[in-house]
């Protein structure tokens, strides 16, 4: 691949208005949520209510660790980004959001304080409930409280341990299966290859798997020669998916 090539990203970008989700977009997430699943149209309406919406630049943070975890965010059109300070002042990026997926925690759910950070990776039109709204919601729709106890739990847990088999793996391994992981939650075909459909920097994958942009760099280096990625700048398409699964693979 020439250079004026790799210069031209193919990552799709957000061209609703920001700032605006229309109706039947809001409707459309709100309902493919897990604990509001099964929902009336009604009782869906009047959830859609209480949720407000605001419009975020790329790199804007929309929360940080330490800050009370007064809201509930649910992504209806973007891309966002979790990440976890660690003891030795680095971050961990925990994973990768979009649309139709929900992040954040409130003091009605047991979370005094945001233990991860939310960066917007791409522009995008987020909805938000405050706790003591969704605590309304709970009180009015029995059921729902356990459901999103176990939903944030089931979260909670995956994160854990994908974290804790991350760290066992070696590094190419990191890289592989985190790659793999994007490909099957935001893959797309282009042009007979599967393109991760998000701004994926060096520095978002060292973060990811716990090492640094110039060995992320050389690894995929690698793959490019071996015919298993493409990449350019912040963006990255898989061409042979047998082959990265195979590199994934702990033995």
């Amino acid at each position: 691949m020439d250079a004026k090539s790799r210069r031209k990203s193919p990552v799709n970008v957000v061209t609703t208005e920001p700032h605006y989700c229309s109706i039947d977009l809001r409707l459309r997430i709100l309902g493919r949520l897990p604990f509001f699943a099964g929902l009336s149209p009604a009782s869906l309406q009047r959830v859609n209510q209480s949720f407000s919406e605001i419009g975020y630049a790329p790199g804007e943070t929309i929360y940080a660790a330490g800050d009370p975890a007064d809201r509930l965010f649910v992504i209806a059109e973007g891309k966002v980004k979790l990440i976890q300070p660690t003891l030795a002042g680095k971050n961990q990026l925990l994973d990768f959001f979009g649309s139709g997926d929900f992040f954040g925690n409130l003091v009605s759910l047991g979370s005094e304080y945001y233990s991860d950070t939310a960066i917007a990776q791409t522009p995008g039109c987020i909805l938000c409930i405050r706790s003591e709204d969704f605590r309304t919601i709970l009180d009015e729709n029995s059921g729902l409280a356990l459901k999103a106890l176990e939903v944030l739990a089931a979260r909670l847990n995956e994160s854990n341990q994908r974290i804790t088999r991350l760290s066992t793996m070696p590094v190419e391994k990191r890289v592989a299966s985190s790659l793999l992981k994007l490909v099957k939650k935001f893959g797309k075909e282009k042009e007979g290859n599967q393109l991760i459909d998000l701004p994926l920097s060096r520095n978002d994958l060292a973060e990811m798997t716990g090492t640094t942009p110039e060995t992320v760099s050389r690894i995929m280096s690698q793959m490019q020669n071996d015919g298993i990625i493409l990449s350019g700048r912040q963006w990255v398409a898989i061409s042979d998916i047998s082959a990265l699964e195979s590199l994934a693979t702990v033995s």
